[in-house]
């Protein structure tokens, strides 16, 4: 599936559909993983719509035990060497701000 090319909206709605298979596959109601979630069956039911929240979905995640599919889902980014070098040790805290082009910024003279 090329993700690049569907809306959030689709991305979501296909994560939902999967849950909802994952879920039917462990042969669970959406009342039992409710229950085994501490969640309500609406918050089951929106996410398998791809409504939820963020917390909620891992929540779910955990409950048909696929947290550890998260990984897959983003891997773990590692800092560049250059940027590493730029910093001079310090953990990288926020990204850099990007300049306007044609605004007086200084030209290197060589």
């Amino acid at each position: 599936m090329n993700y690049g090319e569907l809306t959030a909206r689709a991305i979501a709605e296909e994560l939902g559909n999967r849950i909802k298979t994952a879920r039917l596959n462990a042969n669970l109601s959406q009342s039992e993983l409710a229950k085994k979630t501490g969640l309500s069956i609406k918050a089951i039911v929106n996410t398998e719509k791809g409504k939820s929240q963020l917390e909620t979905v891992i929540s779910v995640l955990q409950g048909l035990g696929l947290a550890r599919q998260l990984d897959l889902f983003i891997p773990r980014q590692e800092i560049s060497p250059l940027q590493l070098a730029k910093l001079k040790g310090r953990q990288r805290q926020r990204a850099s701000r990007s300049r306007a082009k044609g605004k007086n910024e200084d030209i290197a003279e060589w």
